[in-house]
C-alpha cells in the first residue's frame, strides 16, 4: 500500500537539514531503486524553488510500503528525525485516484 509521510520541521531547521541531506537522499533513492516511491519534496518556507536562509517547513514522501507500521518503523529511522529536523511525523495510509 501506499503511505504518505509527512514530516513537520522544527523552527531554524535549515542547516540541520543541510548536514543530513546527503543520507536522507540515500534512503529515498533506495525506494526509488526498489520501485517504491512516488514522489518525495520538502515545503519550502516561502513559494520559491529555492527559499535560501528562509528554509523549509516540512517534507513529504509517498512510497510503497507493506503494512503502516512498516512505514512508520522507516520514518522513524530517517537522518531528519535523528538530527531534530521533524517536531513531529505523520503517516497515513493513501489510495491513488489520478492520474
Amino acid at each position: 500500500m501506499w503511505f504518505a509521510i509527512i514530516g513537520t520541521d522544527v523552527p531554524d531547521s535549515l542547516e540541520r537539514r543541510k548536514s543530513v541531506r546527503p543520507a536522507h537522499i540515500e534512503r529515498l533513492q533506495k525506494l526509488l531503486d526498489e520501485g517504491r516511491l512516488f514522489v518525495a519534496g520538502a515545503f519550502p518556507a516561502i513559494e520559491s524553488e529555492d527559499p535560501g536562509p528562509a528554509g523549509f517547513t516540512g517534507s513529504m514522501i509517498l512510497a510503497q510500503f507493506a503494512s503502516q507500521a512498516e512505514a512508520e518503523a522507516w520514518a522513524q529511522a530517517d537522518p531528519y528525525v535523528a538530527a531534530g529536523v521533524y517536531a513531529s511525523v505523520a503517516i497515513q495510509p493513501f489510495r491513488k485516484a489520478l492520474p
